[in-house]
């Protein structure tokens, strides 16, 4: 790490991650576009930690608005050769109590699985999204890293709950959680697509884990489905055409980065843009602009919300058999440093595992490097199936 240190305090506090606002501390989203911005207010899932008697340990790195794989290309920490997400790897430090981030494409859950901790991205609406930088409103979610889902359960209970200062928070005033309910006779399916797409050690941990599922009594059984390539290329038009227009107020006038060489108001904008944004996140904002022109906005930004439709459809249709589906988040279990030319495509690829709980908001719980999906308002379920298998374990 260089000269954007994460501070963290004793064991017991809870990390934050860069695209969460903490009052008086940078927040930056991994993007030297937004250096030295430092909020007045804290965000929502913050206060309510803080008022719950948590103290904020610091802030970790992540990859620049959140659009890489694990957090590799953040503009304030140098990219080793095995790549870990920092909040992540906090916690499986026992540094900190639990961590809270943002699952916009995938990035927290990968960097869960590799780190060996659980996360949890809840139910859309569930948890306020006030205070975070966002990129990409209708999918991206607030979500908590911890060692088991007891931890995962904990914090979820504070943070979750209406939030009249977010206009995507449901009505619910507060949720609750369980992590044992009985799950002999409940049903997880195995998806055969995706493990086809993960490699042969990640595949047979997949394997393994549904295996010490029927050993506590659920029944495990593989199905075909192709509704997760539909929705990855779904959900990337309209991820991409969100944070086009989102980062597009980053201009280098009102805060952040400004360029220091401009002779008008046209090279202020262009000139800082170019050096404060990484390639992935121009790339990401071409290839938003192109889906949101006027040639290319029916064929794919409308077509792509109609899709959306269709996928929620299928996934109800699925979920009308089982309680939950058992995925793999990566596929492979490590991954190593590469070129940021190839970040769009690399990302694209192994966010086909998680594409489908920020396209249709469904809940989405990472543990034993393993993924569960299910239905809205699920998490109980998702965390007593991950419990069981914690808990058999110890």
């Amino acid at each position: 790490m260089n000269k954007y240190t994460v501070t963290l305090a004793d064991n017991g506090n809870i990390a934050v991650d860069d695209t969460i606002l903490v009052k008086g501390a940078q927040a930056a989203a991994g993007s030297r576009i937004l250096e030295g911005f430092r909020p007045l207010f804290s965000a929502e899932a913050v206060t309510r930690l803080e008022q719950a008697g948590y103290v904020m340990a610091g802030k970790t790195h992540v990859g620049e608005f959140g659009l890489d794989l694990v957090g590799e290309f953040s503009y304030y920490a140098e990219q080793t050769e095995e790549l870990k997400g920092a909040a992540a790897e906090a916690v499986a430090q026992k540094e900190v109590k639990a961590a809270l981030g943002v699952d916009m494409n995938g990035a927290t859950r990968r960097a869960a699985a590799l780190s060996g901790v659980d996360f949890l991205k809840p139910t859309y609406g569930t948890v306020s999204r006030y205070g975070i930088i966002s990129c990409a409103a209708s999918g991206e979610q607030l979500g908590v890293y911890a060692a088991d889902v007891e931890g995962v359960k904990e914090i979820m209970e504070v943070i979750a709950g209406h939030d009249e200062k977010d206009g995507t928070s449901l009505k619910e005033n507060s949720y609750s959680y369980v992590t044992n309910q009985d799950v002999k006779g409940k049903r997880v399916c195995v998806i055969k697509e995706l493990l086809e797409k993960a490699d042969a050690e990640v595949a047979a941990k997949v394997n393994a884990y549904a295996d010490q599922l029927r050993k506590q009594g659920v029944v495990v059984e593989e199905v075909s489905c192709d509704m997760f390539d539909i929705a990855n290329t779904t959900w990337q038009i309209l991820m991409t055409a969100e944070t086009c227009n989102n980062v597009s107020r980053y201009d280098g006038v009102k805060y952040g980065y400004r360029t220091e060489t401009y002779k008008n108001i046209d090279e202020l904008y262009v000139n800082s843009r170019t050096e404060g944004f990484n390639f992935l996140t121009k790339a990401t904002i071409l290839y938003g602009s192109d889906v949101l022109s006027k040639n290319r906005y029916d064929d794919c930004y409308g077509k792509s919300l109609r899709v959306r439709r269709v996928v929620a459809e299928k996934f109800a249709k699925l979920m009308e058999d089982y309680d939950a589906v058992l995925t793999p988040v990566c596929s492979k279990s490590a991954y190593t440093a590469y070129g940021m030319d190839k970040a769009f495509q690399t990302v694209f690829e192994e966010s086909v595992f998680t594409a489908v709980a920020n396209l249709i908001g469904v809940p989405a719980l990472v543990s034993g490097g393993v993924q569960f999906m299910g239905k809205a308002f699920n998490e109980s379920m998702l965390l007593s199936l991950a419990g069981c298998v914690e808990r058999a374990g110890e």
